[in-house]
């Protein structure tokens, strides 16, 4: 199967980078910055959130770049590496919530917007903002950041055949969230 070039450039550009070339790391950025941003976007509640997410994420992967044995992972591996860090996020809010709690702070939650009716691209963006994070990660991780699904399921850290099953439960979630509601226009 003949390789893009794309593919073939990244490669390269990982192949720089575990050189120690600044400038490969900074193309790397360049090239990678707006996809995970959108993917750690759709993991975790604030744009402020995902920017420090995304910051945390480009720590992690300068100082381990150099274990990346296979350069054509380099999309799965990032991803990896943006979830893990989503996730550790998450982990790391809900001990501080708890913390909280425990001291008699309760903090409300952000309640979600309204729904308004917006063109089709606006309506899946705030819809997959309203189903399950497992779901809303292989929905963006297939449809919008155009990974197969052996290459979801290694982001994931689970089989193919889990990856396939959800993403089939996330379509039949995120149609009925964007169905509209009986009386309802």
């Amino acid at each position: 199967m003949p390789r893009d070039k794309e593919a073939i450039l990244q490669e390269l550009l990982v192949l720089r980078c575990k050189r120690g070339e600044n400038r490969a790391f900074e193309e790397l950025i360049r090239l990678w910055e707006g996809r995970l941003l959108y993917y750690i976007r759709r993991l975790v509640a604030t744009e402020e959130d995902a920017w420090d997410i995304l910051q945390q994420t480009w720590m992690k992967v300068f100082k381990s770049i150099k274990t990346l044995n296979a350069p054509r992972s380099l999309s799965t591996w990032l991803y990896q590496i943006a979830r893990n860090t989503a996730l550790s996020h998450w982990r790391g809010r809900y001990r501080a919530e708890a913390r909280m709690e425990i001291h008699g702070e309760v903090m409300e939650a952000e309640a979600p917007e309204e729904s308004c009716r917006f063109d089709d691209a606006e309506q899946v963006h705030q819809a997959l903002a309203r189903v399950a994070l497992s779901h809303r990660e292989v929905l963006t991780l297939y449809f919008l950041q155009d990974l197969t699904l052996d290459q979801i399921a290694e982001v994931l850290g689970i089989p193919s055949g889990t990856a396939k099953s959800r993403l089939f439960h996330a379509k039949r979630e995120l149609r009925a969230v964007l169905e509209p509601q009986e009386g309802n226009p």
